[in-house]
């Protein structure tokens, strides 16, 4: 094996994230997997695979000869911090070799030796006990992203399976506060990050972007509220004067069955649940979730660090996998 590797970060190690790498580089030939490498600590990763009687050898690795020893190894890029966390019981101890991962994830890709950046899952609150000052996984990867004396780019996410791709406009906020947060700008800037990565990334020449209403029936011309008339449609009606090939707003509980997602390439939702219920509902196991918008290419797993789960054994490593092999098509169409 030979190139260059993935960057996968260790996440939150009392979590299911180290024990999916491990599955995940089991399956390395049936899922077909691109190389990666795991970015975090080996000793740990090492006692994780004797723990769950796993015949995973683990081998210390640079960035340079990570791809090649893929093959017979997961190879393990370290970060430099110790590890002795214990399945299920997640720690702010932690903390700082989880963000160490993720520092040294981004850096490597960005200075071109791996490829893409796939995360494992972290739990905000056990950051947030150690001082993490960002909102969440994906703001800290925008700043990550700035340059000096630059902004940071404005993350989007984006949910996606072979069946369905979802992109929440507004996304971790309360659904009460979603109306006063949605704005004509918000839903413009969202749909020109997307069309413009569908376009770069996936290889789509002219993206068709659905973009759904906030309210039932799209508001029905106002009947069930203001704001599609008011802020969504004004939105669909600037992209379009950009020549983006963007329609709505339609009625949300029409917009996912077979035929519809037929006619476009992503859906672009005005807030969490109307974007993630359909797509797990479709495709609970092998969505991914990928962040437009950022100068380097991050997919990760559609679940959190389950920690109910983790060490028992039963942890599923599919959407990993999925993340994986959608970060080495994307890698792939890059170069």
């Amino acid at each position: 094996m030979t190139g260059k590797a993935l960057a996968l970060t260790q996440g939150d190690p009392a979590g299911i994230g180290p024990e999916i790498a491990l599955r995940a580089w089991l399956r390395r030939r049936e899922a077909a997997l691109p190389p990666f490498a795991l970015v975090g600590s080996g000793a740990f990763m090492q006692g994780l695979a004797a723990r769950l009687s796993l015949d995973v050898p683990v081998e210390v690795a640079t960035p340079q000869d990570a791809a090649s020893r893929f093959d017979r190894a997961l190879p393990v890029i370290e970060t430099g911090h110790e590890v002795e966390a214990e399945p299920g019981v997640p720690s702010p101890r932690w903390a700082a070799g989880i963000i160490a991962a993720i520092d040294l994830a981004v850096r490597l890709t960005r200075d071109g030796a791996c490829t893409a950046v796939v995360t494992n899952p972290i739990a905000k609150h056990v950051l947030y006990e150690a001082g993490f000052a960002h909102p969440g996984h994906t703001e800290y990867l925008a700043a990550l992203a700035a340059r000096p004396g630059t902004p940071a780019p404005h993350p989007v996410m984006m949910l996606w399976s072979e069946d369905l791709a979802v992109v929440p406009v507004t996304v971790h906020i309360p659904l009460a506060a979603v109306p006063a947060a949605l704005t004509t700008e918000l839903i413009v800037e969202t749909g020109r990050i997307v069309a413009r990565d569908l376009s770069a990334r996936f290889g789509i020449a002219r993206p068709r972007l659905a973009i759904a209403g906030l309210n039932p029936h799209a508001g029905e011309k106002g009947a069930l509220g203001s704001e599609d008339e008011a802020i969504i449609a004004p939105a669909i009606a600037t992209l379009r004067a950009e020549g983006l090939e963007a329609g709505g707003p339609y009625p949300a509980d029409t917009m996912f069955h077979a035929r519809a997602r037929r006619g476009y390439d992503a859906a672009l939702c005005m807030y969490h649940d109307q974007a993630l219920i359909p797509i797990k509902a479709l495709a609970f196991d092998e969505a991914v979730n990928v962040t437009l918008g950022l100068p380097f290419i991050r997919t990760s797993p559609d679940h959190g660090t389950a920690f109910d789960i983790a060490g028992k054994g039963v942890a599923r490593e599919d959407s990993l996998c999925a993340a994986l092999r959608l970060a080495g098509r994307l890698a792939a169409a890059s170069r």
